[in-house]
């Protein structure tokens, strides 16, 4: 028996699903992903800089302590004041280098002595006369180069910085992670350069890092170690016990330095800082 065959049926199927709006789209859900994610990304761009190894010699934050760094001051203003400096202090006139704004006076004075493996800081010679000259309480520190060799950083700091009975123990400054070995190799690396360094000055060193890098990684492994902790968005009534001087700022000021300058907080006053003094 012949078949009839159906003739096709023209236009829009009743079965057929309606095309859907470009609002219900995975492109536009694409596209929402992304612009968060970027949101959350230029958000933490300061963070995510230090933590990759991007930002080369300070430590910058997302956020900004909403305590001026008056009130700050006033709170501890029974503790010791000091400031430290590097080549990026443009021009200092040291006859005026006397106090912070708002006449917090300065007592102790650090200076970046070495970076890496192979320099001095370009400025440090000079600046280290000049604040002895001004009786300040002085203090030498490392810009440690994590994927460089840590006996070669050791022995650059040897060579270039001659501490005496008075000074700050040397400073080993820590901010990067690094790019080409694990986090336990770099601990090892410190914990060489911190060995060295001790044993030519007999005294051991001070280690600088940021609040998070110190909590992340350092607290544990180096506890012997007095701390210098950078972390400019908190505000504390009482400074943790284990950190020997909280870097508060790096953008105070103060007369006779032109531009703005890290400012510090000795987690004691004039009288207990000797005793973390080399003897």
């Amino acid at each position: 028996m012949a078949v009839k065959k159906k003739k096709p049926v023209s236009g829009k199927s009743a079965k057929s699903k309606p095309k859907s709006s470009f609002f219900q789209s995975g492109i536009f859900y694409g596209i929402v992903f992304i612009f968060l994610f970027s949101v959350v990304l230029y958000s933490q761009k300061n963070a995510l800089a230090y933590y990759l190894g991007f930002k080369t010699d300070k430590i910058v934050y997302a956020e900004t302590r909403l305590v001026p760094l008056e009130k700050v001051l006033d709170t501890h203003i029974e503790k010791s004041f000091g400031i430290d400096i590097s080549e990026y202090q443009d021009k200092i006139d040291w006859s005026k280098v006397k106090e912070l704004e708002g006449g917090y006076p300065i007592e102790f004075v650090f200076i970046r002595a070495t970076v890496g493996n192979d320099r001095a800081d370009f400025k440090f010679k000079k600046y280290w006369k000049k604040a002895k000259e001004k009786k300040f309480i002085c203090g030498a520190y490392h810009y440690y180069r994590p994927n460089e060799n840590s006996v070669q950083q050791a022995n650059n700091f040897i060579k270039n910085v001659t501490l005496v009975e008075g000074d700050f123990p040397p400073v080993l400054d820590i901010e990067k992670l690094p790019k080409e070995q694990s986090i336990e190799r770099l601990k090892i690396g410190l914990k060489r350069w911190l060995t060295i360094v001790e044993k030519h000055y007999g005294v051991k060193p001070i280690i600088y890092s940021s609040e998070s890098y110190y909590t992340d990684f350092l607290r544990d492994d180096f506890e012997e170690y007095p701390f210098w902790i950078a972390s400019y968005t908190s505000f504390y009534k009482d400074i943790d016990d284990e950190w020997s001087i909280w870097q508060i700022s790096e953008n105070a000021k103060a007369d006779g330095i032109k531009g703005r300058v890290d400012a510090n907080i000795y987690n004691g006053t004039s009288v207990s800082l000797k005793e973390i003094l080399i003897k």
